[in-house]
């Protein structure tokens, strides 16, 4: 599993590309609300959170705003959070189906390695992108480490595993649920808004209000034949 997306030589030719956001998508959860948990700000950040997935809000701004709120908080917190993780249902059976058809997978994520890079190495899923958050003395600092994985730096990811795994686009699936993730689906060949929010079922190819994430297999079984 790669943490970031090193470069774009091909390695691989896949049958496809499947490219996930994370929260409210591939988990039921949002990562930094479960970690605003623990410093007492769930309030504040889920506010933030929702309208920046309705896209009233900078998502790169809503996300330092959400971050400076944790400021203090002991790290040690992010593998409490990343224990209680709860995958969507359907989600590790889609990726289970996806590997054994011969798909590359990803997750590309405004949420944070720290948390969810365990639960996808045990799903078994090839690439992660996600945010990090600064760290000193043991503490979060209120900021986040690097550059921030937002709407543009989620299709730039996309694009890069697709050349690098010799993918086309018309067999490349996106799926989301947020504003962010608008630009994402418009680059895949297929684009699934899953529960997804106005802002995203309008540029969605395959719009999914179910319950399960496998839900959107049929959609990869049709992409492959293309």
């Amino acid at each position: 599993m790669s943490a970031a997306v090193p470069g774009t030589t091909t390695t691989s030719l896949a049958t496809g590309l499947l490219v996930s956001d994370v929260d409210s998508t591939f988990l039921t959860q949002e990562v930094i609300e479960l970690v605003a948990d623990h410093a007492g700000v769930r309030a504040e950040v889920e506010e933030i959170t929702t309208a920046a997935m309705r896209g009233e809000l900078d998502f790169a701004a809503s996300l330092r705003a959400r971050v400076a709120l944790l400021e203090g908080l002991d790290e040690s917190v992010l593998a409490e959070v990343s224990s209680s993780l709860v995958p969507m249902p359907g989600a590790l059976e889609l990726v289970r189906r996806a590997k054994a058809a011969g798909w590359a997978t990803a997750l590309v994520s405004g949420g944070f390695h720290e948390v969810i890079d365990p639960l996808a190495a045990e799903a078994g899923i090839d690439h992660v992108r996600a945010n990090r958050f600064e760290v000193a003395e043991g503490r979060l600092t209120g900021k986040v480490s690097g550059p921030i994985i937002d709407g543009a730096a989620k299709r730039a990811t996309l694009e890069e595993l697709a050349e690098r795994h010799g993918v086309p686009v018309a067999r490349i699936v996106a799926m989301g649920d947020g504003a962010n993730d608008r630009e994402m689906l418009a680059a895949a060949g297929t684009g699934i808004a899953f529960r997804a929010k106005p802002a995203l079922r309008e540029v969605a190819d395959v719009v999914l209000d179910g319950a399960s994430l496998l839900d959107a297999w049929p959609h990869l079984e049709a992409a492959a034949s293309r």
